[in-house]
C-alpha cells in the first residue's frame, strides 16, 4: 500500500462494520488515533481507549459489548509500552473480536504477532522493511479470508504502491536483516548506558483520571533518584519487559527518555527527523511533532516537552555513545526541577 497511515485506515474501514465498536491503546502513533477517535464515528462506531496494560479493562469491554476489533502497536509509540499478544487474543477471539497489531517498531524479525494469535498485522513498510528513508509503503499480513476482503477497500479507495516504491522495498528487504540486528545490538547497549546515566531524569508514574474516565499510568517528572527512566523493553525497568522476551526476539531499534532540550540541539550524528527505522540515526521531540496539539492535551499522553525519542541506525556504536554523551555533558549538573517539568521545544526543530 501507498504508506502505513494508508493501512491502518484500510484495515479499519473494511474490518469495522457501520455502528461497529473499536478498542485501541492511549499510547500510539497520533494520526491513528486521531482517525479512530475523529473519523470512524462519522460512521456510528463507538471507539475506546484503554491502557495497553489494562488486561482487565479490555476483558470487560469485549464481555459487556460486542466489540468488532482490538487494535494496537506493540511496542507501542513513543513509549514503547508492550501488549501480551498472545493472551490478548485468546480474550478476544472468545468473543469473536478480531485482533489486528501494528509491528512497525518491532518489526517482522523481531516479533511474529500472527504466530502469537494476532488476526492481522500492519507494518510501515517506510520504516525498518525499506530502510533507507527513500520510500512511502505500507502492508497488510493475515490470513487469506480477511485479506482478500481488506483487498476489496483497498481497490475502492486507491492508494496503489508505484513500481518505483516496490523496487526500493524490494531492495530494502535483501539487507533489512543485517540493519536490524545492527540496530538490536546498538540500542540495547545504548539503552543501559542512557538508563545509568545521572542526566536521563526518573520519571515514576502517577495515576491520573483521563481519557474515556480510566485511569491511566502516565509519567510524573522528578530529579533523578538512583536509577534513570529509560523506555526500552529490552531493560528489566520498563513495565512490560517480561512481556516483551516473552514475544520478542530482540527488542528494537527505538529508546525514548527524558532530559533537557539542549540534549538533542549539542547531538551532531543523529538527523532531526520524525521517522525512524533507516540507515541514519533520528532524533525528534514528540511535543515538538504534535505542536498542533494544545499542550494540556499532549499532557494526558505524557507528551511532555522534554521527551526524546531516539531511532538508531547502522553508524558504528563507539560513534554513537561518544557523541550521546558529549551532548548529555553539556547539561548543567544542577538544573532546577521547573525546567526540566516544562521544559522547551529545541531551536533545531
Amino acid at each position: 500500500m501507498a504508506s502505513g497511515m494508508c493501512a491502518s485506515t484500510v484495515v479499519l474501514l473494511a474490518m469495522v462494520p457501520r455502528g461497529g465498536h473499536i478498542v485501541t491503546t492511549t499510547d500510539c502513533y497520533k494520526e491513528t488515533r486521531m482517525f479512530i477517535e475523529t473519523f470512524l464515528p462519522k460512521l456510528g462506531i463507538t471507539p475506546t481507549l484503554i491502557d495497553a496494560s489494562d488486561i482487565a479493562g479490555l476483558q470487560a469491554i469485549v464481555n459487556n459489548h460486542e466489540v468488532s476489533m482490538f487494535f494496537t502497536e506493540s511496542p507501542t509509540n513513543p513509549f514503547l509500552r508492550c501488549v501480551d499478544i498472545k493472551l490478548v487474543s485468546e480474550i478476544c477471539h472468545k468473543r469473536g473480536t478480531l485482533v489486528c497489531i501494528d509491528g512497525t517498531i518491532a518489526t517482522p524479525l523481531n516479533q511474529k504477532a500472527l504466530a502469537l494469535g494476532a488476526d492481522l498485522v500492519i507494518q510501515s513498510a517506510t520504516k525498518y522493511i525499506g530502510g533507507h528513508n527513500d520510500v512511502l509503503a505500507g502492508c497488510i499480513s493475515g490470513s487469506m479470508k480477511l485479506v482478500s476482503e481488506i483487498r476489496i477497500m483497498h481497490n475502492l479507495l486507491g492508494g496503489t504502491l508505484s513500481p518505483k516504491a516496490a523496487y526500493l522495498l524490494i531492495w530494502g528487504i535483501k539487507t533489512m536483516h543485517l540493519r536490524v540486528k545492527q540496530q538490536n545490538s546498538t540500542t540495547l547497549r545504548m539503552a543501559r548506558v542512557l538508563e545509568a546515566h545521572p542526566k536521563v531524569f526518573y520519571t515514576p508514574s502517577v495515576s491520573l483520571s483521563a481519557i474515556s474516565g480510566r485511569k491511566l499510568m502516565l509519567p510524573l517528572l522528578l530529579p533523578r533518584a538512583t536509577t534513570g527512566r529509560v523506555y526500552y523493553p529490552g531493560l528489566p525497568s520498563h513495565p512490560e519487559h517480561h512481556i516483551a522476551k516473552r514475544k520478542m526476539t530482540y527488542f528494537g531499534g527505538l529508546v525514548t527518555f527524558e532530559t533537557t532540550i539542549k540534549f538533542i540541539d549539542s547531538l551532531k550524528i543523529p538527523y532531526i527527523a520524525t521517522s525512524f527505522g533507516g540507515c541514519e540515526s533520528f532524533v525528534d521531540q514528540p511535543a515538538a511533532r504534535n505542536w498542533d496539539v494544545p499542550r494540556d492535551e499532549r499532557l494526558k499522553y505524557g507528551l511532555k516537552d522534554n521527551l526524546v525519542r531516539f531511532s538508531f541506525g547502522v553508524e558504528d556504536f563507539d560513534d554513537l555513545k561518544a557523541d550521546i554523551l558529549q551532548a548529555l555533558d553539556t547539561i548543567p549538573t544542577k538544573t532546577s526541577l521547573y525546567s526540566h517539568q516544562n521544559g522547551v521545544v529545541s531551536d533545531k526543530n
